[in-house]
């Protein structure tokens, strides 16, 4: 680890923390040891990382210690600076998305080591766009379909209770009360129809799993995924493909690389109610929606190889 004293702010969710408090602490007690300047915040409500992120004072590095949707919050808030400090991720979260995607495991050492010891890397956050002028930049994902109504099912409440576990009961509920819905969808100019869409900048999803296997923080672009087909049992089919790592080769999935703009809306909902979105794991309003690349980077450290 290094020796060099830098100004570190940890940016906390508490809620997240509470699944593995001894490697925040352990991690928080590693770089202290080191002689680095630490301070904590703890955020208390959805959006408060976001506002922290944003004003992080004279920092050398913004620590995201959460899940995936604490780091796309911290991204955001970052995003919204001239000069932002540099972003280091301490994965305390059910899934963890953004810890597979840099290498990085869930050891006090290795995420101390990779706050202060480790190699810069280029990050192109994505951005999200709907209705009344809003957006916001993600990390990681922006999904429409299927799993965007699991993700919408699950309350911060089942998620602290049941951790995974929630995301598969919403599954099993969301299966039994399916209703197919079709998505308009145009990647640069060119029109596409599907059953759920993920518009990534990361190769993983809900885990260690592949999606997008051309897919960068590094680069200025994003990965689209297709799911062609709809129905409960396709839904079925491409979610065991997933945790196999065999989806890449599943028949009715594709993936486009080096995406600059995308537009989703929904062309046939059965219910005729509004359709959610997903950003990072976290639950957004209703379709269409837009997405691109943001026109500024980020530096965020990664564990040396």
């Amino acid at each position: 680890m290094s020796s060099r004293a830098r100004r570190i702010l940890v940016i906390r969710n508490p809620v997240a923390g509470r699944r593995d408090p001894a490697l925040f602490e352990d991690v928080v007690a590693r770089l202290v040891a080191a002689g680095q300047d630490v301070s904590v915040r703890d955020t208390g409500a959805a959006g408060d990382a976001r506002i922290l992120a944003s004003a992080p004072g004279n920092v050398d590095i913004v620590v995201a210690a959460g899940g995936d949707g604490t780091i796309s919050e911290v991204v955001d808030g970052l995003m919204s600076l001239d000069t932002p400090p540099s972003l280091a991720i301490l994965p305390l979260g059910t899934a963890n998305v953004m810890a597979h995607e840099i290498g990085l495991r869930s050891r006090s050492e290795d995420v101390a080591d990779a706050i202060v010891g480790a190699r810069a890397r280029a990050f192109f956050p994505g951005r999200v766009s709907w209705g009344g002028g809003r957006s916001r930049h993600f990390a990681l994902m922006v999904g429409v379909g299927f799993y965007a109504h699991v993700v919408a099912g699950v309350t911060s409440g089942l998620k602290r209770r049941l951790g995974k576990g929630a995301y598969v009961w919403r599954s099993a509920v969301g299966m039994a009360r399916f209703r197919d819905v079709r998505y308009a969808v145009e990647i640069d100019g060119r029109a596409f129809d599907a059953a759920s869409v993920i518009v990534s900048k990361a190769r993983h999803y809900a885990g260690p799993y592949v999606v997008a296997p051309g897919a960068s923080l590094s680069a200025p672009g994003l990965s689209v995924c297709l799911f062609d087909h709809g129905g409960r049992w396709s839904v079925a089919r491409y979610g065991l493909a997933l945790v196999t790592n065999r989806l890449v080769a599943a028949s009715g999935f594709r993936v486009i690389d080096g995406v600059r703009n995308v537009r989703i809306a929904a062309v046939a909902d059965a219910g005729g109610r509004r359709e959610p979105f997903q950003i990072d794991g976290d639950a957004g309003a209703g379709l269409p929606i837009g997405a691109d690349v943001a026109a500024r980077r980020l530096t965020v450290l990664v564990p040396r190889v």
